[in-house]
């Protein structure tokens, strides 16, 4: 048997397995190595970085991309990488690639989304990953901007074989290619939601509540990734997984040394 040394993709999302996102990634990366997909049998959108702890995870293989190797996960985003790791790859990937998300993952979106979530804990394995997303939330979106930015992005992480921390979040506006203005290096956006709660009764006048609101950007800098957007340009966001604020680190050794 031949053995393949081609570069493992592992592929995921939280649109679920079926979504037209995931097909257009798999198209734009199938010739840079061997591909693999464990996603979500169904679409697990804003649920962060949850982990399925309180009942049994199933995996099903399925023929959904014809010749490329794909599995439906009954868990979260990230139950998706952790079952891939260690139960069908037996090893870590070369690279994971999470998407293409219908909708932004930008500024404070990536506390919430699956999408990115994913392509984190890849990163916390030391994984280098990346997530796409498409200002774009209909099924019948255009993808000819993200295919072609998929696949020269994978394809580069690949060849200069970046820290094993890595993680990028990748943000592509709606555009036409005659359209689209390029790719900007960007820091992420401060920005956030306003929540409200639309009260309501049910038939047997129970009380019950939908979440509404609008998305407030407190941060009109022209190198966020909300003005690149805006601009018709996708954005990179190089993304930490540690957390903590040195500034404040800092300022609490200073100011606290009397409980030190």
């Amino acid at each position: 048997m031949q053995k393949d040394d081609r570069p493992v993709i592992l592929v995921t999302n939280d649109d679920g397995i079926t979504a037209p996102g995931i097909r257009n990634l798999v198209e734009a990366v199938r010739d840079l190595g061997r591909v693999v997909v464990v996603a979500p049998d169904k679409p697990q959108s804003g649920m962060g970085h949850a982990i399925t702890i309180g009942e049994p995870l199933r995996l099903e293989k399925v023929n959904e991309f014809d010749d490329i190797e794909s599995w439906q996960c009954s868990g979260t985003p990230v139950d998706c990488v952790k079952l891939a790791k260690d139960k069908i790859l037996h090893r870590k990937p070369d690279i994971c690639l999470s998407g293409i998300n219908h909708g932004p993952n930008h500024s404070i979106n990536i506390i919430y989304s699956g999408t990115m979530s994913a392509a984190m804990e890849a990163a916390i394995e030391g994984i280098p990953s990346v997530g796409f997303s498409l200002y774009e939330f209909g099924f019948d979106a255009d993808f000819t901007v993200s295919k072609h930015l998929a696949h020269t992005i994978t394809k580069r992480m690949l060849e200069e074989r970046l820290p094993e921390h890595t993680l990028l979040n990748v943000n592509i506006p709606k555009a036409k290619p005659d359209e689209f203005k390029g790719i900007k290096i960007c820091r992420q956006a401060y920005a956030k939601w306003a929540e409200e709660f639309d009260e309501r009764l049910d038939p047997r006048g129970k009380k019950y509540y939908w979440m509404t609101g609008k998305f407030l950007n407190l941060d009109k800098h022209d190198q966020t990734d909300i003005e690149a957007l805006k601009n018709g340009y996708a954005s990179i966001v190089p993304i930490k997984i540690d957390f903590t604020d040195m500034a404040a680190k800092q300022m609490l050794e200073e100011k606290w040394k009397d409980l030190l």
